[in-house]
Order: C-alpha cells, then sequence, then structure tokens
C-alpha cells in the first residue's frame, strides 16, 4: 500500500521474488506497471487488505498510515502490518498500540536504502517489534534486500534510522571541510578522496573498543586524553580561518570538548563526550 518510488520498488522486489502481489494506491494509475508485472490492484484498502495476512505499508508520513487505514470500513483485525513509512520512534510506538487496538500485529520498519537498490543485498531494511512475526516472514521480506530484526522494542528501526543518518552527515560533513581546506592549496575533491576513505576506515576501526568504554562508563585515555584532541581541533578552527574556509563545524566539535573538559574528563579519552551527546543541546 503506497506506489511512490520506493513503493513501487518493494512492490516490484516482491513480483521479482515470485509472490503474488495485490498493490493499492490512491492514484490508481501509478500502479499501471506493476500491473503490467503480474500485480493486482485492488479498488480499496479494505480489498487489499484481504488479499493477505501480510500488509507492507509504505506512505508519505505516520499521518497518512492512520488516515488510510483507520477508516470504518477498514479492517485489521488478523493483519500482519508492516510499516516501512519514515517517521520517528514515538510515532512507531503510538502506530504499534494503535494497530493493536484494531487487531493488528505490527512491525515498525526503516529502510536504508534508495529505491534502486531494493531487490538486492545493498538494500538494508530493518525491523522492530515481535519477533516471532518477523520470523515466520522473513523469507518473504528477505526479497526486498538484507533484512534484520533489531528487537522488540518498536522504536528501535526509528531510532537506528536516524543514527545511521547522523553518521552519514557527519562523515560527509567532515569530508567536506577537509575538501574545502586542501581546495585552497589547489587540490581537487577527487585526488583528496581516497586519502579521506582510508581515514574514515581507521576511525570506524576504532568503534568497537570505544563501544566497551561507553558501556563501561570508565574511559582511560589509552591512544590520547580529551585535552590533546581540544588543542588539535584549536589548531583545525585556526587553520580553517586562517585560509578563509568555513569553521563552525570544528568550533561546535571543541565547544562540546571545552565542556566535558571543564566538567573534569580533559585526562580521558575521547568517547567521554558520549556524556556531552546525551544532554539536550540548552544543557
Amino acid at each position: 500500500m503506497g506506489l511512490g518510488l520506493m513503493g513501487q520498488a518493494l512492490a516490484g522486489a516482491f513480483l521479482k521474488a515470485g509472490h503474488p502481489t495485490t498493490v493499492w494506491n490512491r492514484t490508481a494509475a501509478k500502479a499501471d506497471q506493476l500491473r503490467a508485472e503480474g500485480a493486482e490492484l485492488a479498488p480499496t484498502v479494505a480489498d487489499a487488505l484481504k488479499a493477505s495476512p501480510l500488509a507492507v505499508v509504505c506512505l508519505t508520513d505516520y499521518r497518512a498510515v492512520h488516515e488510510v487505514l483507520g477508516a470504518s470500513e477498514v479492517d485489521l483485525d488478523g493483519t500482519l502490518l508492516i510499516n516501512l513509512t519514515s517517521g520517528d520512534s514515538a510515532q512507531a510506538r503510538e502506530t504499534a498500540r494503535w494497530a493493536g487496538q484494531r487487531g493488528a500485529r505490527y512491525l515498525d520498519g526503516a529502510i536504508m536504502a534508495v529505491p534502486p537498490v531494493i531487490g538486492t543485498e545493498e538494500a538494508v531494511i530493518l525491523h522492530s517489534g515481535p519477533e516471532e512475526e518477523f520470523e515466520a516472514h522473513r523469507a518473504t521480506l528477505g526479497a526486498l534486500g538484507t533484512v534484520t530484526h533489531l528487537g522488540p522494542d518498536h522504536r528501535l528501526a526509528s531510532l537506528y534510522d536516524v543514527a545511521g543518518l547522523a553518521m552519514m552527515w557527519s562523515v560527509l560533513n567532515a569530508w567536506l571541510q577537509g575538501t574545502a581546506l586542501l581546495r585552497t592549496a589547489g587540490v581537487d575533491a577527487a585526488t583528496y578522496a581516497p586519502f579521506a576513505q582510508r581515514i574514515a576506515a581507521g576511525v570506524a576501526g576504532w568503534l568497537p573498543g570505544y563501544a566497551e568504554q561507553i558501556d563501561r562508563g570508565f574511559f582511560p585515555a589509552e591512544v590520547s586524553a580529551l585535552e590533546t584532541d581540544a588543542r588539535a581541533m584549536a589548531h583545525l578552527i585556526e587553520e580553517s580561518e586562517a585560509v578563509g574556509v568555513n569553521a563552525e563545524l570544528p568550533r561546535l566539535f571543541k565547544a562540546m570538548a571545552d565542556r566535558a573538559i571543564a566538567a573534569g574528563h580533559g585526562g580521558e579519552q575521547y568517547p567521554v563526550l558520549i556524556e556531552e551527546f546525551g544532554k539536550p543541546g540548552d544543557a
């Protein structure tokens, strides 16, 4: 249900894998290509739900999910509802409660992929909710890509989604900062990119060890103390300003480090900054 670019890709992947697939969309013409590939077009949402005990929803937002599935003629009783609509963790939890009140079993999901790679291993699709429901349909859902069950908490898929976005934008913004610096010396982005990849891969290798420190709440300076890192941050800020490059990003890094140092954590290792990330922005 829902035939935007992503919904069409999902339905197409099910069809390619040989699964009988019924589709519904407010604008029925969006189903034309899928019908040519063997999909059945349901005239109403109620008809779509009757076609299978497994219903996959990918709509504009959670409000649309409630509007479409909350109509009086729609019967969710006995349906396994898999919601791959983008939203936040509070919406995921509330929609799970809402669906349960209507007799549906519910898995919330997040798609970590673009439509062209749906149906391949590159498409990572996260699910959260009752594990037994996921396992009962793992083989079918596997037609969409690499599917993972994160746990019974319905909020997890949404939280992993935004955590992944934080990683993506942080890596890209750091690369853009470095690219801007090197361009002032005539180095183009393509020349810098392989070096940046090596740095990113090296830093990624630190994560398991740093994760152990965070989970233990113990941050011995095995590699570098935070106060040493803060001096390097100051150098990055100074260099950026000297060559006329925006220094907002490194100033943010240093502001958080300075607060942690002021709180007595200067002699500990970088992951101690988790205490700063765990606070509201105005704390």
